[in-house]
């Protein structure tokens, strides 16, 4: 079996936005489907803070992608009409350059030498992936969560460079309930003795402020209402519990330390600090002192706008704003409010009704 993962070496230097330049610098990314001989069929996928470029199986990687029901032959995002190109963050850990990456100039990890990073580096990064695969303009941007902000950073730093856009449970810039929780998060991973200002290795990991980041953010990805449904108050089997002293009791509690055990082991805590705060950065205000006249630099045909009712993060009023920002633009914007009970996550679980509105938005246009 071959890597379906592919590499693009971005310029060199590649400018950042807050200052600094990287060199050497590369995106992974992956695709399917063919492109067609006009290259008007070409979909672009930004992704959340932690996936990789792997959306879905692939004929050279046949495992499971972290959207496999919504791309693929057949789906709502199909592949037998679609090129579909996904690629994972600059800035991340897998598999572009990022934080963990090594530094051309000294031969060491950057770490926190590595410059301050932007959702619109992120954007700009991908945009490069885009033209390194002759394609000068994209059918559709589609983004969820940190997604749906790196591709509105795209609409306006990058006007027409899409005929379409799909932004699903995202925001206009960051409220000051996710700013706190995403503040938490990192103060926990700095607060961590192992995480050495940055300077951890494998034999020094900062595995209890990662674990602890991981569960405060995994509470806030479901709702409350899903957590009474799935856990109630559902106890561990006395067989099965730690006998220490205050360790868990409760599943929900296991589940929680399950999900974080997982993370930490695929997820670079430095990486996760620098992606983190590009959120809390990014701010559609910033172009024209208002979300509203920001969203007037759209250049877009039309949109789907996806919010689901019970997302604490990125609460459905945010995606009103957008739709109606994006409608004053001239832009058609279809507007979907979705009653999934799994809060922001809603769009990675609850694929079934995210499916259905998805497919027929790609069928349009």
């Amino acid at each position: 079996m071959t890597e379906a993962t592919r590499y693009c070496t971005l310029p060199d230097p590649f400018p950042m936005r807050r200052g600094g330049q990287l060199h050497g610098a590369r995106i992974a990314f992956e695709t399917w489907g063919t492109l067609n001989p006009a290259a008007d069929n070409a979909v672009l996928i930004l992704t959340g803070m932690s996936p990789s470029a792997h959306a879905a199986s692939h004929p050279d990687d046949p495992s499971p992608g972290w959207w496999d029901d919504i791309v693929g032959a057949g789906k709502p995002i199909d592949t037998r009409r679609w090129f579909v190109i996904c690629v994972n963050s600059l800035g991340s850990c897998m598999g572009s350059t990022g934080p963990a990456s090594i530094d051309p100039a000294t031969g060491e990890r950057y770490r926190l030498g590595f410059p301050e990073l932007t959702l619109e580096d992120v954007a700009a990064a991908a945009h490069e992936v885009v033209r390194s695969l002759g394609i000068e303009k994209l059918r559709c941007v589609v983004g969820p969560s940190m997604g749906g902000m790196t591709a509105l950073a795209h609409a306006l730093n990058l006007p027409g460079a899409s005929d379409h856009l799909m932004l699903i449970s995202t925001a206009p810039h960051s409220l000051p309930f996710s700013i706190a929780i995403r503040s938490l998060q990192r103060e926990l991973i700095r607060s961590d003795p192992a995480w050495n200002h940055g300077q951890y290795d494998d034999d020094s990991f900062p595995v209890t402020g990662m674990m602890l980041a991981r569960k405060l953010g995994m509470t806030t990805y479901r709702s409350a209402l899903e957590w009474r449904q799935r856990f109630a108050r559902t106890r561990v089997p006395d067989n099965q519990r730690d006998p220490a002293p205050f360790s868990p009791e409760f599943a929900v509690e296991s589940y929680l330390a399950y999900q974080a055990e997982r993370f930490i082991t695929r997820f670079d805590p430095n990486c996760y600090l620098y992606l983190s705060r590009a959120m809390d950065w990014f701010d559609v205000a910033d172009y024209g002192g208002s979300v509203a006249r920001g969203l007037a630099r759209v250049r877009a045909r039309s949109a789907l706008v996806i919010g689901v009712e019970t997302d604490l993060l990125f609460p459905i009023e945010q995606q009103e704003e957008i739709a109606e920002g994006l409608r004053d633009a001239g832009v058609s914007t279809h507007f979907a409010d979705l009653p999934s009970i799994q809060g922001h996550d809603a769009f990675l679980v609850d694929t079934h009704r995210f499916g259905r509105v998805i497919g027929n938005y790609m069928a349009s246009i």
